[in-house]
């Protein structure tokens, strides 16, 4: 099934923050007639209750997602910027300064008693901020009464963020700790390996949380440097789903946001292309660990190309159930443990994974040839019409559970802005649902091929043996 790139586990708390404020959007008559409702924004679109406007005064974009369900809102700020505009040198900027924009701002921070973590905690909201390929974003739930009041402060750091030497310092090593931690996990490092194998130019080659080298010393002047190009209104989204009306919300970002001017130049663009893969390639990670890995992966185009929902028909067969094909020709065989299928998608080109743990006694030359062979049986013989009506059911559920509460909501918008349409929220499901047994077998035929695959294997060596990188 499709996957979104970020930071481990806070979707997960994303979601956990819409506990009480569960419901799916409620459908809203968009501006009348198209016009903004508070003078200073265009109207641009809106589609199934969610309404699309652009502050004038600078070019901020803002989403309103009338829920009413509870009396409670999440607030989020997505900015267009993520590992994918890093060069070596600063690798894993964007996720160090999303730690350091916790840290203050002119007008509201730790001192005046009124930093963005003392206002969250003391009203009760739940909060966040996760880092990925194509974005960050910002994020809190809060009562409805509560908003204004996060408003200001997410506003603020915007453009008046304190970048302290001091603060770096600090967050430095939390950070080199999340690093650490990663490196500590076998199929971890093994997917990371993969991911730089696989792509040779795109930025995707380096880990969003960036190489040791580089969270360790890069100058604060870089950071600043760095925050000084990306965060701008002309480069972010504000989505506001809850209990709101596109009046009150646009008021209110009109109070905060419009004094703020557009980037003094323009955003820089990432125009670096992958070239054509020659050939497969392979990567070996050899470290103490217990069970062996088997990763498969290839480039597939990006996360709005027409060809995705037949690919997320195609994870699903493999992998989505016990009546998944790599479950029956793995698991149920005894050469596997778990095995799965999944594409994370980005700005520019995705990237799709088989992947299996191995059983024990199995060997790995066995597991990659029972992987390779489901592949191929699909693009031979295709998947029945009752495979793609099973798993299409199974896809509306997830997808429910993934739009239940005003918190997942943001989420799920969040991620199909960093990709570059938000509208997909609405119009990918419907995309899936129109798939054909034939689009399964066409894409796994285009894409899934030998000579455009990277092929990783974790091979588990005892402690204080041979280990690799």
């Amino acid at each position: 099934m499709r996957r979104f790139s970020g930071r481990d586990g806070l979707i997960a708390l994303a979601l956990a923050c819409s506990a009480g404020a569960a419901g799916t959007v409620a459908a809203a008559e968009p501006a009348a007639a198209g016009h903004s409702p508070v003078p200073g924004f265009s109207f641009v679109k809106a589609l199934d209750g969610i309404e699309e406007y652009r502050l004038d005064a600078n070019g901020l974009t803002v989403l309103v997602v009338p829920d009413h369900s509870a009396p409670v809102a999440t607030f989020q700020v997505t900015y267009s910027v993520g590992s994918r505009n890093e060069v070596t040198g600063t690798t894993g900027a964007t996720h160090l300064l999303e730690h350091l924009m916790f840290k203050g701002s002119e007008n509201y921070n730790d001192p005046k008693g009124n930093g963005v973590k003392q206002y969250l905690e003391r009203v009760g909201g739940q909060y966040n901020a996760t880092t990925s390929v194509d974005r960050t974003n910002y994020f809190a739930t809060v009562g409805r009464g509560d908003l204004e009041g996060y408003v200001a402060i997410e506003a603020d750091r915007m453009r008046h963020l304190w970048l302290h030497e001091s603060d770096r310092r600090a967050e430095m090593t939390v950070v080199r700790n999340e690093f650490e931690r990663g490196r500590n996990d076998p199929d971890n490092v093994l997917m990371q390996e993969v991911t730089a194998a696989a792509y040779e130019a795109l930025p995707y080659h380096h880990p969003t949380i960036g190489w040791r080298s580089d969270i360790e010393n890069v100058p604060i002047e870089r950071l600043r440097e760095f925050y000084d190009t990306f965060y701008w209104p002309n480069n972010a989204t504000v989505t506001v789903v809850g209990d709101v009306d596109a009046a009150g919300v646009l008021a209110m970002v009109k109070k905060y946001y419009a004094g703020y001017p557009r980037s003094p130049r323009a955003i820089p663009p990432m125009y670096t292309e992958e070239p054509a893969q020659s050939g497969p390639r392979r990567v070996v990670v050899k470290r103490p660990g217990e069970l062996g890995t088997v990763i498969i992966a290839h480039k597939v185009p990006n996360g709005l190309d027409r060809d995705q929902p037949a690919l997320d028909m195609l994870d699903a067969i493999l992998s989505s159930g016990k009546n998944a094909r790599l479950y029956r020709a793995l698991v149920d065989q005894g050469l596997a443990l778990s095995a799965s299928a999944g594409t994370d998608l980005h700005r520019d080109l995705s990237l799709h994974t088989v992947y299996a743990t191995l059983a024990p006694g199995a060997s790995h030359e066995q597991v990659e040839a029972a992987l390779l062979a489901e592949i191929a049986k699909i693009q031979k013989d295709g998947v029945t019409a009752e495979e793609v009506e099973r798993v299409k059911r199974q896809y509306v559920a997830e997808d429910a559970y993934k739009r239940d509460g005003t918190a997942a909501v943001a989420m799920e918008l969040n991620e199909w802005i960093a990709i570059g349409d938000w509208t997909q929220y609405v119009t990918f499901p419907k995309r899936v649902q129109e798939v054909t047994a034939a689009d399964v077998q066409r894409v796994a035929r285009q894409y899934l091929v030998e000579d455009q695959s990277t092929t990783g294997w974790f091979v588990p060596v005892p402690a204080g043996g041979e280990k690799g990188s």
